[in-house]
């Protein structure tokens, strides 16, 4: 596999103690931009950046409509846009109509991703109540980048990883604990 350039997550319901269990597992060396979409009923991500930094030996900041794409930084899709890459590796906020009833939604930001960064992408999929990011995870592997589920079995809602596996597979299913050991490795060796 070439070195991955790239890592894409998205979650919903339970999402946040998932996100602190695979950022805060990462290795402070990774040099992997790290973009999170997580469905959250918040009126910003402030909150869950602050409670993510304090977890994660990487920076965790928000998008930014413009802003450049950071190696080794994790920056987190902002409430009520949709996060997309663009192919100079800026982002782009859109206000387009929810997908799968979200907005960010985790499809909009993998496919993204997925067209940009093509088999340097690693996509990742965790607990939620919805199938979002499934279409999103198949298109990433449509273009020869990795996919990691979290085991349906290990999420606090089973539903969204379960669709991943059912619309898209996976390189690898592992259990929640199991997540960041697996990104280090594919990332740093």
């Amino acid at each position: 596999m070439t070195t991955p350039a790239a890592i894409v997550m998205g979650c919903s319901a339970g999402g946040v103690d998932a996100l602190k269990a695979v950022l805060g597992g990462l290795d402070a060396k990774l040099t992997q931009a790290v973009l999170v979409c997580c469905h959250s009923s918040s009126d910003t991500v402030d909150l869950l950046c602050e409670v993510l930094g304090r977890v994660s030996p990487l920076p965790v900041i928000e998008a930014a409509e413009r802003h450049a794409v950071r190696p080794g930084v994790v920056q987190m899709a902002p409430t009520g846009y949709h996060l997309l890459v663009e192919s100079d590796l800026h982002f782009a906020l859109s206000i387009d109509p929810r997908v799968n009833h979200a907005r960010p939604s985790i499809d909009v930001m993998f496919t993204s991703a997925a067209e940009v960064w093509r088999e340097t992408l690693i996509g990742v999929v965790l607990t939620g109540g919805n199938v979002d990011g499934a279409k999103g995870l198949h298109r990433i592997r449509q273009l020869h980048g990795v996919a990691v589920v979290q085991s349906p079995a290990s999420a606090e809602v089973a539903l969204m990883p379960q669709a991943a596996l059912d619309i898209a597979g996976a390189d690898h299913c592992v259990a929640l604990p199991e997540i960041a050991p697996l990104l280090n490795r594919l990332c740093l060796a």
